[in-house]
């Protein structure tokens, strides 16, 4: 006869260990789901895509409907600033992933990058989307017209900071110049002090010498009558 008493323990037993590892789990994970929604974004308000959604949305109530030229103008701008946001997350993960095998940086900082690079994933779906319903085929290439924007974007800014620089490299060496300037007068007024100084002197010294020439002339004539 079977000992249903001894086989249903370690059954209930197992049941037990089971639902307490999955409850576990379960909360584990809405708990860590939690904590990565609490985290701070790893980018600021994406202002292209609030612009383009602000007008696409706009109410007749608002004012006239948008002209598709305006949208496809602002849909341009946010894929823009797409470009910008990927090519961060690009540059920045292979520096964070040496930062978190070193230990240099928390879970919480690696969690908020994943978060950033799933997000930025679904926005370029998005403006794929868009950019098609607009003109069928467009969404294949408006991120190549968005990253030659993007670029020459970058090119101004690197100018504009190459000329502040140089206007303050050009201010610093003016005050500089001046500088120098003022202090090789004041030593060329030192030197033109003291040349008169010793001139002076020279000449006080050489009054005596001038003095007894003429006495040892006179003291000739005598020697000559004797």
């Amino acid at each position: 006869m079977v000992d249903w008493v001894s086989l249903v323990v370690p059954f209930a037993y197992l049941g037990v260990l089971i639902g307490s590892l999955a409850t576990f789990s379960h909360l584990y994970r809405a708990r860590k789901a939690s904590k990565a929604a609490s985290l701070a974004p790893w980018f600021g308000p994406h202002l292209g895509r609030n612009i383009y959604l602000s007008l696409l949305h706009m109410e007749p109530a608002e004012g006239p409907k948008v002209p598709d030229s305006v949208l496809k103008a602002a849909l341009m701008r946010r894929a823009v600033e797409d470009i910008h946001r990927l090519v961060e997350v690009r540059n920045s993960k292979q520096a964070l992933q040496s930062l978190l095998q070193r230990g240099s940086v928390g879970d919480d900082l690696w969690q908020r990058f994943q978060r950033a690079e799933k997000e930025i994933e679904a926005e370029l779906r998005d403006v794929v989307q868009e950019a098609n319903a607009f003109s069928p085929g467009w969404g294949q290439t408006i991120f190549q017209s968005a990253s030659e924007i993007a670029q020459n974007q970058l090119l101004q800014q690197r100018v504009a900071e190459i000329q502040a620089q140089a206007s303050t490299e050009k201010a610093w060496w003016e005050k500089k110049r001046a500088t120098i300037q003022a202090d090789f007068m004041k030593e060329l007024d030192g030197a033109q002090t003291k040349n008169s100084d010793d001139d002076a002197v020279l000449v006080e010294g050489g009054g005596p010498a001038t003095t007894g020439a003429p006495q040892q002339q006179q003291q000739r004539p005598k020697s000559r009558d004797n």
